[in-house]
């Protein structure tokens, strides 16, 4: 099987006149889209129910030598990497009609867009041999809103939450204004109007609700969200599109308990959670699952792929693994060197190949993004297994770390490289739409892999925006601050553009970058990150080294010998604790220190008062002189240490606890460079 691309291309400039048709009947035209094998297309339009060749077909477009069989062609029919546009054609009001979609080569690669009365209300993409899409013929009404995605994410730390969702307009007529609401598990109703809007027909609006929700505590909630009242005109044609339900897990953060193994008084043991037994082999990578699974990546072998171990319940006697690998793994997964969760459930990995069609080609390879869920991964699902997205221009990745959402960033040995990948919207298990996917390359940072076997893993701190990652090559650790730098133009590699349509391809310049340590590393692999800790595996000797990046360059403040030569990945878990994958061992370990110590990097207790009134009832105010740096994070725990608000970064001087029940708090408030706590009293 070879990979393909699907370009598909949605452009609403001006609104296309066509002859008029007669009554009872209204104008269609169909964009056909094709993928680097045009040849291999052909297909016919047909009213429902009618076989591929038989008298009742209305129209035939592409390679008439592939035909109804889907006969294997090599030249001939549509050009490769195009839309055609054909029709239009008079259809029935009403009626339905069919695509009969053929592929010589058996996998499918064309897309088609379905334009009624000049509008695409429907959209294809062919995976197989043959296969059938079907539309009826009716034109929009004037307003239809179509709520599409729940865009807040399925995974948040407890705090302020934003509520925010995508729109698409499915009517004839410009959305200007809408009413946007929500609720919590069946609670009241908080509702919105958004003005000034001009949501042109058949295209996306992303909104934020103006009101963010404050959950109470950790756990499990259904957000309701909704929009109504298009133009101010009540309810619009179809009700039935215009709710979503999303269940939303609040968590609460990862602790920094880096002290603990720093501390010259613990002890610490080092527990094997799996090894071979498990099918763990040759690992390189792990990460946590939001949910507090863990998973694991093998490296496998370039023809067969690699695979995954998912742990339930890591670390405790209810623990259990699973084994799989995706039927396509020798194409989305060939010898992956990093695997990373976002924030919704899906993970990303990246192959260290140069070519993932191993065939002495272009290097048509990069990361592939991965659903988690059951049903999907390692599911046969069409010609192409079951990933559900990949971009194609980054060979010899050699780590990959998760942003938001689908937004990714990974190392990119061939070009030497830092590398931004938006896979956007998923194209859906074992598909191949790609041209909606974004890339920008951060260039001219003399990064070098050690080789294409010892990962150069990165990781975001997502709250100051800085990208860390290993330069191995260089023995160093490096940082790229992801605010700065103004998107140019065309990368220098590929030479003649991506390999593949992309709504965009570009060079990043004049971005801020800087080494953060480049002294005791002898081949860094592993990365993450808590705070102003910073954590490091060296796979020559086993050693996890551990740096104060409070100020650059960072201070070493630390090192667990492990004595294990061969650890790549490293990862903080839910609770703080460090856990690694040795590549050459075979196995995944969680370190357990002996005493469980808080940061210990100057807490200062204020005496005076930084936060008032206190007593407080509904709010708290913040006296922000306290602080120097403009990004501050509050938070406020119960005397047993359960955090119940958390909020990033105080923008306001007055913070809601109205939600809050009466009691006794703890109250951290830090902007990076100092620390203050206290005592609050909720009446």
């Amino acid at each position: 099987m070879k990979k393909q691309i699907f370009t598909f291309l949605i452009v609403i400039a001006t609104i296309v006149s066509f002859a008029q048709c007669p009554a009872g009947e209204t104008e269609v035209s169909i964009d056909v889209s094709t993928d680097n094998w045009g040849f291999e297309i052909y297909w016919e339009l047909t009213p429902t129910g009618s076989t591929c060749g038989s008298g009742s077909t209305i129209f035939s477009g592409g390679n008439t030598a592939v035909g109804c069989n889907a006969n294997n062609a090599s030249s001939g029919g549509y050009a490769d990497n195009t839309i055609i546009s054909e029709g239009p054609w008079c259809l029935t009001d009403g009626a339905t009609y069919d695509i009969l979609s053929r592929d010589g080569y058996g996998d499918g690669g064309a897309g088609f867009a379905v334009n009624i009365a000049t509008f695409p209300l429907y959209t294809y993409s062919a995976a197989n041999a043959s296969e059938t899409f079907s539309f009826t013929v009716n034109a929009p009404p004037p307003i239809d809103g179509s709520l599409q995605r729940v865009e807040t994410p399925a995974y948040v730390f407890i705090g302020a939450v934003d509520v925010k969702g995508k729109i698409k307009n499915l009517g004839s007529t410009i959305i200007n204004s809408m009413d946007v609401n929500y609720s919590i598990m069946g609670g009241a109703t908080i509702t919105q109007n958004l003005s000034s809007l001009n949501i042109v027909p058949f295209t996306t609006f992303n909104f934020t609700h103006p009101t963010a929700w404050y959950p109470p505590s950790t756990g499990a909630y259904p957000l309701d969200l909704w929009i109504s009242n298009i133009n101010g005109q009540g309810a619009d044609a179809v009700p039935s599109n215009d709710n979503l339900t999303k269940t939303i897990n609040i968590k609460s953060p990862i602790p920094n308990i880096i002290s603990s193994y720093t501390s010259t008084t613990n002890t610490f043991t080092y527990d094997i959670i799996v090894d071979a037994a498990n099918q763990v082999n040759t690992p390189r990578d792990l990460d946590f699952h939001p949910n507090g699974d863990l998973w694991v990546i093998n490296t496998g072998t370039e023809y067969g792929g690699g695979s995954t171990v998912k742990i339930t319940n890591p670390g405790i006697t209810s623990q259990n693994s699973l084994w799989q690998q995706d039927g396509n793994a020798w194409h989305f997964m060939s010898l992956p060197s990093g695997i990373a969760f976002s924030n919704n459930g899906n993970f990303a990995t990246t192959t260290s190949v140069f070519d993932a069609n191993h065939n002495g080609g272009t290097p048509f390879t990069g990361p592939s993004l991965w659903s988690s869920d059951p049903a999907i991964y390692a599911q046969p699902s069409g010609g192409n297994g079951s990933h559900i997205d990949m971009l194609h221009e980054s060979p010899n990745s050699m780590g990959i770390a998760s942003q938001e959402e689908n937004i990714f960033w990974l190392y990119d040995n061939y070009n030497h490289d830092i590398v931004m990948i938006d896979f956007v919207e998923d194209h859906g298990p074992g598909n191949d739409d790609h041209s909606d996917g974004r890339i920008l390359r951060y260039q001219g940072m003399g990064l070098n892999a050690i080789n294409t076997t010892i990962v150069c893993h990165l990781e975001l701190d997502k709250a100051k925006k800085w990208l860390y990652f290993v330069d191995g090559g260089n023995q160093r650790i490096m940082r790229l601050d992801i605010t700065t730098g103004i998107v140019g133009g065309a990368p220098s590699w590929p030479s003649g553009g991506a390999y593949e349509p992309l709504a965009e391809y570009r060079k990043v310049l004049g971005f801020t970058w800087e080494i953060v340590a480049n002294t005791g590393l002898i081949e860094p692999a592993g990365i993450d990150i808590i705070d102003d800790r910073l954590v490091v595996t060296d796979h020559s000797n086993g050693d996890i080294i551990f740096y104060d990046i409070s100020n650059i360059p960072a201070t070493e403040i630390g090192r667990l010998q492990t004595n294990e030569p061969g650890i790549m990945g490293i990862v903080l878990g839910p609770e703080g604790k460090i856990w690694y994958a040795n590549h050459t061992l075979n196995k995944v370990v969680k370190i357990e220190p002996s005493t469980i110590l808080l940061p210990d990097d100057n807490l200062e207790i204020n005496k005076n008062t930084f936060i008032f009134p206190n007593p407080a009832a509904n709010y708290i105010s913040i006296d922000k002189s306290n602080f120097t740096a403009e990004n501050i994070r509050l938070r406020i725990s119960e005397i047993s240490g359960k955090e119940v608000l958390y909020i990033p970064n105080v923008t306001k001087n007055r913070v809601n606890i109205s939600h809050l029940t009466a009691g006794l708090y703890f109250v951290n408030i830090t902007d990076g460079k100092r620390k203050m706590s206290k005592k609050l009293i909720i009446k």
